[in-house]
């Protein structure tokens, strides 16, 4: 049997004797086809050597017999050089690597091209996905478009396809109250064309409640009936009460007619037969008596 070595002498003669002037013989290999013709070749002498080789498969690229070193890898085995990235052609080796519709990607062109991808930064997900508002998004990628805040238990809310926190949501698109300006959640009142937080609809003065929802309105806004009074300056400056009939105006002040009195005797007066001394009314005796 001929060793390796015979066969490497034996084969370099056999190519002297053919090339003649070290000229390439005509029709000679393409260098993108060396390698095929030399393993080629390399099995052609084996066998008239009397050295038997066995193909280790059929090289699912080029459909060529399989006789070094092997890559099984889809159900199909292939020439390791020719176990490529179906778009970027680079070779695979021992690296990661993904098979759709039958054909081989590496592991960064297969996300590139199939992966799904991150509304918000257009990068391919590679792991854990959420999927929301018809979108996907990293899941560090999905918080409120207002503050940032991830979200938490209570979810989201959506208003113009962006995603907000509750507090956010309610803060910019949920009515406000007309007392305290604040978001309005739930129950409301509505009353002088805003609403109200139940609890916001008092005096704005004293901040009563209405009894029986019955309330006076002044500039916009909602008063008892005393303030209401005293915001107009209708209140009798006597029992500081409303004065809903006649009254009786002096010293720039409004009395119930039965509360226009003599400071001293508290006679009823009359509004052109009375005495001013330190802003009260008297009558002519007791002015008289008091002051002359």
């Amino acid at each position: 049997m001929a060793s390796l070595s015979d066969f490497k002498v034996q084969s370099n003669i056999m190519a002297q004797g053919k090339g003649g002037g070290g000229s390439p013989p005509a029709g000679a290999p393409k260098a993108g086809n060396k390698l095929d013709s030399m393993l080629g070749s390399l099995q052609s002498d084996l066998n008239r050597l009397g050295v038997q080789t066995v193909a280790k498969g059929v090289c699912g690229a080029c459909n060529k017999p399989i006789a070094g070193q092997v890559v099984t890898a889809m159900g199909r085995t292939w020439h390791p050089e020719h176990f490529v990235c179906t778009h970027c052609q680079e070779e695979i080796g021992s690296r990661n690597f993904f098979e759709r519709d039958g054909q081989p990607y590496c592991e960064r062109d297969y996300h590139n091209l199939f992966s799904p991808r991150c509304y918000y930064c257009n990068g391919p997900i590679l792991d854990k996905v959420v999927t929301a508002l018809d979108r996907t998004w990293h899941p560090e990628h999905f918080f409120c478009a207002q503050c940032g805040a991830f979200f938490g238990p209570e979810g989201f809310h959506e208003k113009d396809g962006k995603a907000y926190c509750r507090k956010d949501y309610f803060d910019m698109f949920a009515p406000k109250c007309g007392g305290c300006a604040r978001a309005i959640l739930e129950n409301y009142i509505s009353a002088l064309n805003s609403l109200w937080h139940p609890e916001c609809f008092v005096c704005r003065e004293c901040f009563t409640p209405f009894v029986n929802g019955s309330f006076f309105e002044h500039d916009g806004q909602p008063y008892c009936e005393v303030h209401y009074h005293e915001r107009r300056g209708s209140l009798c400056s006597g029992c500081q009460k409303p004065i809903t009939g006649r009254c009786i105006t002096a010293m720039a002040k409004k009395f119930h007619p039965e509360h226009f009195v003599c400071a001293f005797c508290l006679k009823q007066l009359n509004k052109g037969t009375f005495k001013e001394q330190n802003d009260k009314p008297y009558c002519q005796n007791c002015f008289i008596k008091l002051f002359s």
